[in-house]
């Protein structure tokens, strides 16, 4: 017999979120075991080069610990390796710990019967010579970055995007989704590679789980890391779009206890679609009901792990996101690299910052409130303070804001 699901509010599914996220709540140390801990609560990290305020990596981990040093954490990636780079919601920075869960992907890329994998598969037939050539080159050689191999291709890659001509990086590419090689380091924007055998810990698990046992413990990671999601957002958070047979898994983790179904709604209001909870969460949910709660105000990448999937932000917080670093100037509603402003359970609106780190100067080029937000000094206070940790993370000497700010946060900020 079905049991009838728990209903919780909007306002406790966006701080049980928000929870798992580790955006409130008591705050890991910034130190590398802290570091560590918060990765593990997010399973994965976005890596992206864009550096106008700060790589959305470390942006990431600073709006959950707050300053800390940037060598920890290359120190984890380069040195003790408990990190390391593969493909999780996108390119990011993985848990070694989980290397069972990637190595899955590892030993299927490319072997399908889609266009894709009969594609890939015929072109890495084609330049068997380059593939040699680049894993000898490692061997030998490793680490090392892309510019060490000649390109042996005997077939070029023709695409209609940015890699088409870039032969030498697309067997780089393949060989890192096939887990035979790994990131060992970087020099500046440059990869240097290794290979995955010599490169990771002796301790990295090596076991080999069957595909259901795969996607049973990645929806359960991602689930916690969300909070409380659907299974929609469970496809597209942590290993995006590799939960095969996602709701016969679902079916048996809710069977077995370890996943409860809930209703979020109040009034009037119901969330549509089916909504899952961790019952190792249940304590949780527990607490923010009784009314623990202990918001704090930070600013987020705007590749950040609670509002990579825009949809869902949408409907937890009334909050319409999109990047527009790819629109032009003149056509940009907001700016280029913009932070959107966490203040309690609620996003509260986005500033537009640039770091110049020639002159040492943070500029605030513009700061926008969301229309329900009460833009008063309690709030605008928070900003400012959290705009001023931001600024304290980069070294910056300066801030300065050139640009608007809302008229009920001007005396506070300016």
């Amino acid at each position: 017999m079905a049991h009838t699901p728990r209903t919780i509010t909007p306002t406790i599914a966006r701080r049980l979120a928000i929870m798992r996220q580790r955006l409130a709540g008591e705050q890991h140390p910034a130190t590398s075991e802290g570091i560590l801990e918060t990765v593990r609560d997010l399973r994965c990290v976005q890596i992206d080069p864009i550096s106008a305020v700060a790589r959305t990596q470390y942006l990431v981990l600073w709006s959950r610990v707050g300053k800390y040093d940037i060598e920890d954490f290359h120190r984890l990636l380069w040195e003790d390796r408990s990190l390391f780079e593969y493909w999780a919601h996108a390119a990011s920075i993985v848990l070694t710990e989980d290397y069972p869960i990637h190595a899955d992907m590892m030993r299927h890329y490319g072997t399908s019967e889609s266009p894709w994998g009969t594609r890939i598969t015929k072109w890495m037939a084609e330049n068997q010579a380059l593939h040699d050539h680049i894993l000898a080159e490692i061997g030998q050689n490793g680490p090392v970055s892309s510019q060490a191999f000649t390109d042996s291709t005997e077939v070029g890659w023709h695409s209609t995007g940015w890699t088409s001509g870039r032969n030498v990086n697309q067997m780089l590419d393949y060989l890192w989704s096939r887990g035979e090689i790994v990131v060992a380091g970087r020099k500046g924007l440059q990869r240097l590679w290794d290979l995955t055998e010599r490169h990771l810990p002796e301790w990295t698990p090596r076991e080999v789980l069957d595909r259901r046992e795969v996607v049973s413990q990645a929806a359960q990671m991602s689930l916690r890391a969300l909070g409380v999601a659907t299974a929609g957002q469970i496809k597209l958070h942590f290993t995006r779009y590799r939960y095969r047979d996602l709701p016969a898994v679902l079916k048996k983790l809710e069977t077995d206890g370890k996943i409860i179904r809930v209703k979020v709604a109040e009034g009037d209001t119901v969330w549509p679609g089916v909504w899952y909870l961790h019952a190792e969460d249940l304590p949780l949910l527990d607490s923010l009901e009784a009314g623990e709660w202990q918001p704090r105000t930070v600013l987020l990448s705007p590749f950040d792990n609670l509002i990579c999937d825009r949809k869902r932000t949408e409907l937890m917080f009334d909050f319409e996101f999109r990047i527009e670093i790819y629109v032009p100037k003149a056509k940009r509603q907001y700016g280029y690299y913009v932070l959107p402003i966490l203040h309690g359970d609620q996003l509260i609106g986005r500033i537009d910052p640039k770091m110049d780190r020639k002159t040492g100067r943070l500029d605030i080029q513009a700061v926008y409130a969301e229309p329900e937000t009460k833009v008063n000094k309690t709030s605008g206070r928070a900003v400012a303070r959290t705009i001023r940790d931001l600024a304290a993370f980069l070294e910056a000497k300066e801030i300065v804001y050139t640009g608007a700010v809302p008229e009920g946060w001007q005396s506070v900020m300016e």
